[in-house]
């Protein structure tokens, strides 16, 4: 469970975030979306502790991430837009370095290793240097890296990029069984056809603020949309008419 209570951060007189409050449950994979600069980003950080909230709070589970951060932070799996990783290591050393900031190692985590390489068919490259991993490649070591510890929710952003459709398939299958077995996924993406097909629930953020949550048929029902994809939804939300009349006028 992530819950988010007046969550805001601002930079000298810039709100980027302006008192969100959001409650994603266990067992759902919920969308968060926004145009650029919206403030999908700065929010997932705070939720995974990388930036400090100027006001409000943040539960992971039961665990206020702000008075109780490394029980809270134990909770997450992260998956940032722009991940790093030590090209110097080969995969399999990253993956015991992150399990080891989380308090894992020994037999059990190797076996962990072991299955994430596997699933994601990268056993052959366990031992090789990151240095040679191809961008996809170092996708799927990061959300690895996110799972090696067994969290409970998971915040991604942007998961598809540098994925192959059979690499997106896996996440996608992935994501769903997680949430299945009780966790929750918090997932923000510039891919409407994704999140229209993933998410069982959607947030979408416009400077700084939630303008609309639910599920597909409650965001139609609030815009009054009929049968609107997600995309026209999202388009009429966020002021983006002007795109629709263009790709009309262009598409004559």
């Amino acid at each position: 469970m992530i819950r988010l209570e007046e969550l805001t951060k601002t930079y000298g007189k810039f709100v980027a975030v302006d008192a969100i409050d959001l409650h994603v449950p266990r067992g759902q994979i919920f969308g968060f979306l926004g145009p650029n600069g919206a403030g999908k980003t700065t929010t997932l950080r705070m939720i995974a502790g990388i930036l400090r909230p100027t006001h409000g709070r943040i539960w992971l589970g039961g665990d206020d991430i702000l008075s109780n951060p490394m029980a809270a932070k134990a909770r997450l799996g992260f998956i940032p837009d722009r991940p790093f990783v030590y090209e110097k290591l080969t995969g399999a050393e990253f993956l015991r370095f992150v399990a080891g900031l989380y308090g894992h190692d020994g037999s059990a985590v190797e076996r962990r290793i072991n299955e994430l390489f596997e699933l994601f068919e990268l056993s052959v490259w366990k031992n090789e240097l990151v240095e040679s991993y191809s961008h996809g490649m170092r996708q799927k070591l990061i959300i690895s890296s996110a799972l090696i510890h067994r969290p409970e929710c998971i915040v991604v952003d942007e998961p598809m990029v540098g994925l192959d459709p059979k690499g997106a398939r896996l996440l996608k299958d992935i994501f769903r069984a997680f949430v299945e077995k009780g966790g929750t996924v918090l997932m923000s993406t510039h891919t409407l056809e994704v999140a229209q097909a993933m998410c069982d629930r959607i947030a979408i953020i416009q400077e700084g603020r939630i303008v609309a949550r639910g599920t597909i048929e409650e965001l139609r029902k609030q815009t009054a949309a009929g049968d609107a994809s997600l995309e026209e939804l999202f388009l009429r939300l966020t002021g983006g008419s002007d795109v629709q009349e263009l790709a009309a006028v262009l598409s004559d």
